[in-house]
């Protein structure tokens, strides 16, 4: 029985594409949570709390989006096409907020503020753009004879805007329970009185996604409510009801590691569900990860430079937030 070339890039694709959703969220949620906090050192503490990682958490979308060019270039050529649009405002986005982060600290008093205003935008407009790319995988693309048949602005419908809208409160959560995590005093008791709304928005959100996902699509419907998926799922929506349990308890006197770890479980969960209902689909509704694959020369002579580079980028991931993994306060930076 030989390897399953198709399947490892699958898998390796989905591990990126969760990788960059984890680790990059949370700091595309402190962009979305600005403007909610208006005193200029809480805004410092806020982002010198992600500044030694930030860079490195993107390195996950680039391996993705390489991986996906190499090992599946037809779902790579039908993604570009059909989000052409949401995919360049999403990188612009994320220039606008990498620009504004290098800046802003070089920045006088005086036009600090157009850096601040600039990190928002680019957090919440990418993030935004995240979250129509994610509605329009659900929602599928007509494809014949491998090539993408749909209009550019397929994307402008209710399905992903309404997912771009539920992807920033899902960073915005993370991003909250990164900095009760990461910080001390009056912005840690207001992003523990910010957790609770979030939550709720959350529940609401994967409420209505829950709902909306199979009316419109009576395959994932199928997938999930069938016999015996059913029970295999079920821990799915458990564990979702979970950590939104142990967010909406979380107070000052409890760990201060439980929101962001809970909620990385709610944005896990979600994920899952995502893979779910596609599932074996890379380009849904119908093309299979199988189909769209590279010949199985180009996918081994990839591997083994993924195999190597993974490992390295592991390494390093896990080396900076150890070494910056205390609290960060106004007088002494991290301790």
């Amino acid at each position: 029985m030989g390897i399953d070339l198709p399947l490892i890039w699958f898998l390796i694709i989905i591990f990126s594409t969760m990788m960059y959703i984890v680790m990059d969220g949370f700091d595309l949620g402190i962009g979305i949570l600005y403007p909610a906090i208006k005193e200029q050192s809480d805004r410092d503490l806020m982002m010198n709390s992600v500044a030694p990682v930030w860079d490195g958490n993107e390195t996950w979308l680039v391996l993705g989006g390489a991986g996906l060019f190499g090992a599946f270039p037809l779902a790579y050529a039908v993604v570009l096409d059909a989000l052409a649009i949401p995919l360049t405002i999403m990188l612009l986005g994320l220039i606008f907020r990498g620009v504004a982060f290098e800046f802003r600290f070089k920045a006088t008093p005086t036009h600090q503020h157009l850096w601040d205003k600039a990190f928002i935008a680019g957090s919440i407009l990418a993030t935004f753009m995240q979250g129509i790319v994610v509605g329009a995988v659900i929602t599928g693309f007509p494809v014949e004879n491998r090539v993408y048949i749909g209009s550019y602005f397929d994307w402008l419908a209710p399905f992903p805007l309404f997912c771009g809208i539920g992807l920033v409160i899902a960073y915005a959560l993370l991003g909250c329970g990164w900095l009760v995590m990461k910080t001390e005093g009056h912005l840690q008791q207001q992003m523990y009185r910010t957790l609770r709304p979030l939550t709720l928005l959350m529940l609401t959100i994967i409420a209505i996604i829950s709902i909306w996902t199979p009316l419109a699509h009576p395959a994932i419907a199928e997938r999930w409510f069938s016999l015996p998926n059913l029970f295999f799922f079920m821990p799915v929506p458990l564990l979702v009801l979970w950590s939104s349990w142990q967010l909406l308890k979380s107070h000052p006197n409890s760990s201060h590691y439980t929101p962001f770890l809970t909620a990385l479980i709610l944005i896990f969960m979600g994920f899952t569900g995502l893979g779910i209902s596609i599932w074996p689909n890379i380009i849904p509704p119908s093309i299979s990860y199988e189909e769209a694959a590279s010949p199985p020369q180009s996918l081994g002579f990839m591997l083994v430079g993924a195999l190597f580079i993974i490992p390295i980028i592991l390494t390093y991931t896990f080396w900076s937030y150890y070494v910056f993994r205390g609290k960060i306060t106004h007088e002494q930076g991290y301790h």
